[in-house]
């Protein structure tokens, strides 16, 4: 008999101003240099696109977008480093184009570290197409800098 894992029940929550130390939790896990409370707080701030991925009350992951004239930005996708390589990224990317689209918008736009290989896969698995490239955009720590490679995906 062949072992199956349990089928995980998930569902997309507004990420809201309360459950930001949730989120800051998976967000410290997961990165070297961690968006910060204020940086949540003005994305929320500011009306743009904030899900959460939840199963039960567990924080799989989470995406905050912008949306522009006939794009949105991506500025933030986590998956929490215990759920990596389970494909909650790629339901993410969907909810985000299905919004996206529900936008108008043309275009799906982000930047991702430019030595973040798995990301990269992630994104160009998924169909995102390399643009360019933005020097020293990143902290890379002890002062210096990373460069990041912009994304695009043409809805």
């Amino acid at each position: 008999m062949q072992s199956t894992s349990p089928a995980i029940e998930v569902q997309f929550e507004p990420l809201l101003a309360e459950r930001i130390d949730e989120v800051l939790r998976v967000e410290q896990r997961a990165y070297p240099h961690p968006w910060s409370r204020t940086n949540f707080l003005d994305a929320l701030h500011a009306g743009y696109q904030a899900q959460m991925l939840m199963a039960d009350d567990t924080v799989l992951g989470y995406f905050v977008a912008m949306k522009g004239v006939d794009e949105v930005h991506l500025l933030n996708i986590t998956v929490a480093p215990e759920y990596q390589g389970q494909g909650w990224s790629r339901t993410m990317l969907d909810a985000l184009a299905v919004w996206a689209r529900g936008q108008s918008a043309q275009w799906v736009w982000l930047e991702v570290r430019l030595a973040n290989a798995r990301a990269l896969h992630v994104y160009e698995s998924y169909g995102y197409l390399r643009m360019g490239q933005r020097k020293d955009y990143y902290p890379a720590g002890n002062g210096l800098r990373e460069d990041a490679v912009v994304m695009s995906l043409r809805l």
